[in-house]
């Protein structure tokens, strides 16, 4: 086997993030256990992979040898088709012949072009049927695979979203006559809300086939001729249920198919003519990039909200975009940038005052959530800088923890971990590991994908520290939660 022969490796089993945690750690027991335990692979088949004695696999298992050479450990990465980056090695030779993006997968036979401009809405009722018909369907494989999907970054993404900036195209009437009427307009807006609502203190994608099933017949809906009026509306709601459908799917690890989802809704909100709502799609999308690595492409996103929205927008929404471009900002560096932008958010929301008429999607964004984003931003720039910035990130994230608690569902595990992650980084191991304890406590109460993936991140600052019993059970609980 050589450097360019596939590995064993399934998505679902690299992407767990106690897998990934002992990776970056160079923990190989940790490592081939569970390779063994989450992909059924024998002790000889890792052998094999990675060019091993069956014996010096089973020594590593048992801890009475540690990998060492780095000649090994290439071989470990390539056998196992293990990213580079993950071991702290450059790119693989397999990893630099793969695409370094893929394209949306094609849709089956829509009616009309979904990518032409201007949108049409009646390719926005196509996306939308297609998309939930593929996924209510989808078997274990399609989930793997769609795991390994990767988002559309570049101009690849930002041509594909000019249409939000042009008036809608005429499509042709729909044949059918529909008889929807205000009463179950109003019902199915309280559903949406209800689903939005649940996802933001909860996360996870529990009820996301539930989701999938409304925003299905929401389209079936309008395939039909509908009143002016109610065909607004039901575009609006699509909107609102495709973004939840989004960030489900973003906290289940799909990350493609959650990026579909945010086109989605941006083509609904355009077609419900709802540009606020279409701005908040796509500060979304920006925050998508920004976890995918990509500022520039985040900002450019965010660029995009504020020229489609910038003379509807209020307060709140104009704060959060703010946030998004400070966010943009500190991942590049810039840190001035980052200063004036959340600036530029403060100033917003000092405006909003409490009888302002604003969606109730952005109530959340109060100063609570000001000060625990600008805390995760400082915190971003405390990883290159701690003694520049890891108090300020520190003081910002306690100000958001005693202003919302654990009700507040992902926001207050998102804060705990935060808030440790930044006694490590001041030298303080032994507050770490007790915020740690707190951290595991409040992801446990949630189902996101997105709050493990951060938790994760925290175990690295636990190694290294066996004689010190609280950092032991600290790593031990996270190691715990995540092979849960």
């Amino acid at each position: 086997m050589d450097a360019t022969t596939p590995g064993p490796l399934a998505p679902e089993v690299l992407d767990r993030e106690d897998l990934r945690a002992a990776l970056i750690e160079h923990d190989f027991a940790a490592v081939f256990a569970l390779v063994k335990k989450w992909s059924g692979l024998s002790q000889n088949r890792i052998a094999a992979a990675c060019r091993l004695a069956p014996g010096k696999v089973s020594t590593i298992i048992s801890g009475s040898q540690r990998v060492t050479s780095f000649d090994v450990m290439c071989r470990i990465a390539d056998g196992l088709r293990v990213p580079g980056h993950l071991l702290g090695l450059a790119p693989r030779p397999w990893e630099r012949q793969q695409q370094t993006h893929q394209p949306l997968p094609a849709l089956p036979s829509a009616r009309s072009d979904p990518d032409e401009i201007p949108w049409r809405s009646d390719a926005t009722v196509d996306l939308a049927a297609d998309l939930t018909r593929s996924d209510l369907v989808m078997d274990r494989r399609a989930v793997t695979r769609a795991l390994a999907g990767t988002a559309v970054t570049g101009a690849a993404l930002l041509d594909s979203l000019e249409g939000w900036l042009l008036p809608a195209a005429r499509p042709p009437a729909p044949v059918r006559r529909g008889r929807l009427g205000m009463r179950e307009i109003d019902e199915l807006e309280i559903t949406a809300k209800a689903f939005r609502q649940w996802d933001h203190k909860y996360g996870g994608g529990l009820r996301r086939k539930a989701v999938l099933g409304q925003l299905s017949e929401i389209a079936s809906a309008l395939d039909e001729y509908q009143a002016p009026t109610v065909e607004t509306r039901l575009y609006r709601i699509m909107a609102h249920l495709a973004g939840t459908a989004a960030t489900m799917a973003w906290d289940s690890g799909l990350h493609q198919r959650a990026q579909e989802y945010y086109r989605l809704a941006l083509r609904a909100a355009h077609a419900g003519d709802d540009p606020v709502f279409g701005a908040n799609v796509l500060a979304g999308m920006a925050r998508q990039m920004l976890y995918r690595d990509r500022p520039d492409d985040a900002l450019q996103l965010i660029n995009l909200a504020q020229e489609g929205a910038r003379d509807v927008i209020g307060p709140r929404v104009r704060a959060m975009l703010h946030t998004r471009e400070a966010w943009a900002y500190a991942a590049q560096g810039r840190t001035a940038g980052f200063q004036r932008a959340t600036a530029r958010a403060a100033e917003a929301l000092a405006t909003a005052g409490p009888n302002e008429e604003e969606p109730y999607w952005i109530a959340y964004f109060d100063d609570a959530e000001l000060a625990g984003v600008t805390g995760g931003r400082l915190l971003d720039l405390a990883r290159q800088d701690p003694h520049r910035h890891a108090e300020r990130a520190a003081a910002e994230i306690r100000s958001a923890l005693s202003s919302r608690g654990a009700e507040a569902g992902r926001s207050h595990a998102l804060d705990r971990i935060g808030l440790a992650e930044c006694r490590f980084l001041v030298g303080d191991v032994t507050g770490g590991a007790e915020e740690t304890h707190r951290a595991v406590d409040a992801a446990r109460l949630t189902q996101s994908g997105r709050v493990r993936s951060q938790l994760g991140e925290l175990y690295p600052y636990t190694v290294g520290h066996s004689t010190s019993r609280t950092v032991r059970e600290a790593r031990d609980s996270i190691r715990d939660l995540l092979s849960s």
